[in-house]
């Protein structure tokens, strides 16, 4: 472990506990349903919705301190690094793995394969990219080719809800809304494309409908004197 890595690995943290946690647990507010079903170290991979700049902090807010600096969310390489300061911070403070989107001269998931061979956790957004408020996108086949290549790494799936009204794309004020978040049991490589992608798709629309319903539930009247909070 070099040095440069050990203070990447600080800075990681404090932009959780200065930046990530006020943000996500007090200006907005947080609800996690089955914090037990993500993975506690790697190789692993979380796929989760994409529809604000907000995701990937939130997503982040999920883990323990001390594995923070193994998660790694997979990100936009001709947006994160058009500029040198903001590809500073994406490099070394929220740790991305850039990817390119453009021409390409090299396999574009080559970081992504070195980061689970060192055992890090992956956060990949399977729209590719921030798509409309609170509406899930067509999912992209990049990660059907991880899954294909690393079949023995669980893919968890995680449905956020929320975000995408707090800072939507294309906006960059906060509006403070609170955020749901649903994860679903892991998924493994089922030795066709095709047939994981739509187990994913499955498990996406599985947490939204179960988003519905806690919101169809919490809307009810509730007259019980003795009523108690569901888990």
């Amino acid at each position: 472990m070099t040095f440069r890595s050990v203070l990447s690995g600080l800075l990681r943290i404090l932009f959780v506990v200065l930046v990530a946690y006020p943000i996500v647990r007090i200006l907005m507010g947080i609800n996690i349903r089955h914090r037990s079903r993500l993975p506690v170290c790697g190789p692993a991979i979380i796929a989760a919705n994409h529809n604000s700049h907000l995701d990937t902090l939130t997503l982040l807010t999920l883990f323990p301190l001390r594995q923070v600096p193994r998660v790694r969310p997979v990100a936009a390489a001709d947006y994160f690094l058009r500029n040198r300061w903001l590809a500073w911070l994406s490099l070394n403070v929220i740790g991305i793995i850039p990817i390119t989107r453009t021409v390409r001269k090299s396999d574009p998931l080559s970081g992504c394969y070195e980061a689970l061979d060192r055992g890090e956790i992956l956060v990949i957004f399977p729209e590719g990219t921030r798509g409309e408020p609170e509406k899930l996108g067509q999912l992209k086949s990049g990660i059907a080719h991880l899954a294909e290549r690393y079949p023995q790494v669980p893919v968890v799936p995680v449905y956020m809800h929320g975000l995408g009204q707090s800072l939507p794309k294309g906006t960059a004020l906060l509006v403070p809304f609170f955020c749901d978040v649903y994860v679903a049991n892991s998924l493994r490589w089922s030795g066709d494309r095709r047939s994981f992608m739509a187990d994913l798709q499955r498990a996406f629309d599985a947490l939204r409908q179960k988003r519905v319903r806690a919101e169809e539930d919490d809307s009810e009247p509730d007259d019980r004197n003795d009523a108690t909070p569901t888990q």
